[in-house]
């Protein structure tokens, strides 16, 4: 009995090393296939290597084919509810492109359309982006260190990039990217910071323009989203741990609401990406000399580019082009508003999902004759939400009365009223930490200047699409500030007592981002000494908000300053906290030390 139990042990402890093996060889194989799909896309080809990445591409087929029928076999009892129509999409997929090898002869339209390039490169695309999700959620149920693998996934997010914007396809004609300056665009725009040291419309083609809008959208909503996305909601379930930590990381407050938080967050950014598209496109729609096609792109990225913060534009001269500075006030609003949806955060916008339900549905059945019994709550609009709406409002109403009042006969001189108004509450919005350019700081004034600089030092909310030290941490710094002077021992907010942690890690933020942007500038100073301080505190700032503003130093910066500004961008996006947790080896302590005071005056 003993030698039946030790046997079986021995044969399952193989099977699951023999399964993780397997699962290993097959992310790493959706790597390759992946970088076919990217030769073949972005390179001219010869027909020697035409036929060599054809054959990887069709060998690849083959093999998510058989994965595809083992994994149907093995794992059919765990096929139910949405599972089960993802499977069947998936497989019909995959025998449509694998059809005209099962015919072989040409049968026109089958050959044409499921044999064409196309749609056997997204096919591949599909499948490869699926498998690598899983992969990534595998590594997150080994109990691999969530925060180390969140910063891998952004780092290996910004090298991709790079390696697509250095195509030739990306770039027009005659135009060169540097490694340095893709490295540097592409952290850019998945850092959703909007600093660029290459004139963006000059130099990246339609192809080029489309791998920065994605960039952005995966940055801006985060690379573990999506890929969590993907792998809970089309590959299946992950294990206990992999849940709970993927529950941390997009802010859901319960277990059970973790795969509708992702959908939430998906859905309500598509939705609004698209509505503000709409919007943008009828705010400029015949007025800027482009086709309707042109038009519709034009829209569709600046609304991805404000709703995640990014402030990339595809006008020279970013929003100050005269193409829409001048009588294109709607457009303007338009992109303000989308930049504080964007801004608020996705645990916060869910919330006031609720609260809209809570009091909408029961007036919506009664018109419709029907009644709703719902649950008392007594505080349905969590403390985050309310330090998040009040602190944003207070926020822009402050930068908009202060750029009105410092630039109203200055940089915002010979505009009509109705346009200084707007100017001036786009200007509070941009800092936090969209980027965006309509008037440059340059123009500033020294008032205005200090303001645009604190802005985006404190950024948007936690959890949102926005960088900064963050609305949520500058409150509890206040609070805590606020109790010492009053002599109390605990720190409050309308009404609650906030937790020793969330005090701890605000104060953390507040003094790493202090220090982080302190030691920067004086590398900066050392490395670039022709370039004036001033320019390079506000770029260091920028860079660490991910804003994206400049006072026109980003194109003047050597290789060893666009390295530092690189590596800002990547930790203001990441968080220096998070960075730290990666590389830190600690855990639960079961004693404490006994209780001291240290003198401090």
């Amino acid at each position: 009995m003993m030698l039946e139990k030790v046997f079986s042990s021995f044969v399952a402890d193989v099977g699951r090393k023999f399964f993780l093996a397997v699962e290993s060889v097959l992310f790493f194989f959706s790597l390759l296939t992946m970088a076919a799909v990217t030769v073949d896309y972005g390179f001219q080809l010869d027909d020697d290597e035409r036929r060599m990445v054809v054959s990887i591409c069709d060998f690849a087929l083959w093999v998510y084919f058989f994965v595809f029928l083992v994994r149907l076999f093995l794992y059919r009892s765990r096929i139910r509810g949405r599972m089960v129509l993802f499977s069947l999409l998936m497989g019909c997929a995959l025998l449509l492109a694998l059809l005209p090898d099962f015919l072989g002869s040409d049968r026109g339209f089958i050959h044409r359309v499921f044999g064409s390039e196309v749609y056997r490169l997204v096919v591949l695309s599909v499948f490869s982006l699926l498998e690598l999700s899983k992969g990534v959620t595998a590594f997150i149920g080994r109990r691999t260190n969530p925060a180390l693998l969140l910063a891998a996934c952004f780092l290996v997010l910004i090298l991709f990039g790079a390696l697509l914007l250095l195509l030739p396809r990306s770039t027009l004609d005659g135009v060169r990217l540097s490694v340095v300056d893709a490295l540097f665009v592409s952290t850019s725009a998945v850092c959703v910071t909007g600093l660029s040291t290459v004139e963006v419309a000059q130099t990246f083609s339609f192809d080029g323009l489309c791998v920065i809008l994605l960039l952005m959208q995966f940055g801006g909503l985060g690379v573990m989203t999506v890929t969590s996305f993907f792998a809970l909601f089309f590959v299946g379930d992950t294990g206990f741990f992999g849940q709970f930590a993927l529950r941390d990381m997009v802010g859901s407050d319960a277990f059970g609401s973790l795969v509708s938080m992702l959908l939430y967050v998906m859905g309500f950014t598509f939705v609004v990406e698209l509505g503000g598209a709409l919007l943008l496109w009828l705010t400029v729609r015949g007025t800027l000399e482009m086709s309707l096609g042109e038009e519709l792109f034009f829209a569709f990225f600046h609304s991805v580019s404000a709703f995640c913060n990014a402030g990339f534009s595809t006008l020279d001269g970013n929003l100050g082009n005269g193409a829409v500075f001048e009588g294109h006030n709607a457009f303007y609003v338009v992109v303000s508003l989308l930049v504080v949806a964007g801004g608020i955060g996705f645990p916060i916008l869910v919330n006031i999902k609720e609260w809209l339900s809570f009091y909408l549905l029961p007036v919506l059945a009664g018109l419709l004759g029907r009644q709703v019994r719902r649950h008392r709550f007594n505080h349905i609009v969590n403390l985050n939400t309310r330090i998040v709406v009040v602190c944003s409002t207070v926020l822009l109403v402050v930068g908009t009365l202060t750029f009105a009042l410092a630039e109203w006969n200055g940089a915002f001189a010979g505009l009509p009223v109705e346009s200084k108004v707007v100017q001036a509450f786009f200007c509070a919005v941009v800092p936090r930490t969209a980027g965006f350019n309509s008037v440059e700081p340059a123009l500033f004034s020294l008032p205005a200047l200090v303001v645009y600089v604190v802005l985006m030092w404190v950024g948007g909310a936690s959890q949102s699409t926005a960088g900064g030290v963050k609305v949520n941490s500058l409150a509890v710094a206040v609070a805590g500030l606020r109790t010492v002077v009053k002599g109390r021992s605990s720190v409050e907010l309308f009404g609650r007592e906030i937790s020793g942690v969330s005090v701890l890690r605000a104060s953390v933020a507040v003094f790493c981002s202090i220090a982080v942007v302190s030691l920067s500038f004086l590398v900066l100073v050392a490395v670039e000494p022709d370039i004036s301080p001033k320019g390079l505190l506000f770029e260091v700032v920028s860079a660490y908000s991910t804003v994206g503003s400049s006072l026109g130093v980003t194109a003047k910066l050597g290789v060893a300053g666009k390295v530092v500004i690189v590596l800002l961008m990547f930790v203001g996006r990441v968080g220096l906290v998070t960075v730290l947790m990666g590389f830190a080896k600690g855990g639960i302590r079961r004693y404490r030390y006994p209780v001291d005071s240290v003198i401090i005056n």
